[in-house]
């Protein structure tokens, strides 16, 4: 922002008219000390040139000095301007990042009590970084927090302290949040298939992205299959998870069909996965038949009386093909 500044006059002392020598104002000045000199203005500032004439632009600020004010600060330290026009007085600055401002507010409400851990989420907002001199390193320190425990609100203000300077405050509003760790998938997991290790790792979220069911421990959903697809970096819950697969496609499986008075088994070859209770097709070994059955354990299913070969479109071996069950 440019702004007018009329630089104070009370500061400097008038001088004969005779030791008056020729000035040129310069368009424009960038400085890096909290003050405005002469010679900052002036070309052939004479030996008045290190006089303070007023404080200069805030970091990252600039003002204009009018002509006018300039021939009046000339005249009183002895000086002519000789042409020239308004000038431009800038100081440059850099903003603090927010990473800075977070880190020692992190520190402030830990010791406070506020945010369990260290990996709390804090955020502020709005954040506006305040800024410094681009010369020396601020100190940075929080003032006046306060903090809501139920909330998790809190207010506080940044003091920024440079050598020189006149402290600089900035007033910060925002919240502190305790993260929950939890796995999360890694990749996209379709619907019917079975939970590996590698597809889950921990991450670290607010409480209003977890669910009420979220399954905390990985080793607790190995093997489960989940009843919907679940995209990459979020939560699975209870109610997403439809039990552990018993029955592994291609492997083999023992046939059960139960008859009043009579309990028949043959060697079958699952060709789908399944859960306790699901229904999955298999393949009868000696019939060569493929049946629907269900799965009632580890490496079992039962197959009920006078179920139907079906056909598989995918392999014509079985497309039109009947047998009986046990053989």
């Amino acid at each position: 922002m440019m702004r007018r500044f009329l630089l104070s006059l009370s500061l400097l002392v008038a001088v004969p008219a005779e030791a008056a020598g020729e000035a040129i104002a310069r368009a424009r000045v960038v400085i890096d000390t909290p003050q405005v000199r002469l010679v900052d203005l002036f070309d052939n500032a004479g030996p008045r040139g290190e006089r303070v004439l007023g404080p200069a632009p805030a970091p990252g600020q600039r003002y204009i000095v009018p002509i006018g004010q300039l021939a009046a600060i000339a005249r009183d330290n002895g000086l002519t301007l000789v042409g020239g026009g308004p000038t431009v007085v800038e100081r440059p600055g850099r903003a603090i990042a927010r990473e800075e401002v977070e880190a020692v507010l992190r520190d402030a409400l830990l010791a406070a009590g506020a945010g369990g851990s260290p990996d709390a989420r804090i955020e502020v907002q709005p954040f506006t970084p305040p800024t410094v001199p681009l010369a020396g390193t601020p100190q940075l320190l929080i003032e006046d927090l306060a903090w809501d425990h139920a909330s998790g609100r809190f207010a506080a203000t940044l003091a920024a302290i440079v050598p020189d300077e006149q402290p600089l405050r900035t007033r910060l509003a925002g919240r502190v949040t305790d993260l929950v760790a939890v796995p999360v998938a890694v990749r996209r997991i379709a619907a019917g298939t079975a939970v590996t290790p590698s597809d889950v790792r921990i991450a670290k979220l607010s409480p209003d992205r977890v669910p009420a069911d979220v399954v905390l421990d990985p080793s607790e959903l190995a093997g489960q299959v989940v009843r919907r697809p679940i995209a990459p970096g979020t939560p699975i819950g209870l109610s997403e998870l439809g039990g552990r697969l018993v029955v592994m496609k291609d492997s083999p499986v023992v046939m059960t069909i139960e008859v009043p008075g009579l309990a028949v088994t043959a060697q079958g070859r699952a060709l789908d996965n399944g859960a306790r209770g699901d229904i999955v097709q298999v393949l009868n070994i000696a019939s060569r038949a493929v049946v629907e059955a269900t799965v009632i354990g580890p490496g079992r299913v039962r197959v009920t009386p006078g179920s139907m070969p079906v056909s598989r479109p995918t392999d014509r071996r079985f497309s039109n093909r009947r047998a009986e069950l046990i053989r």
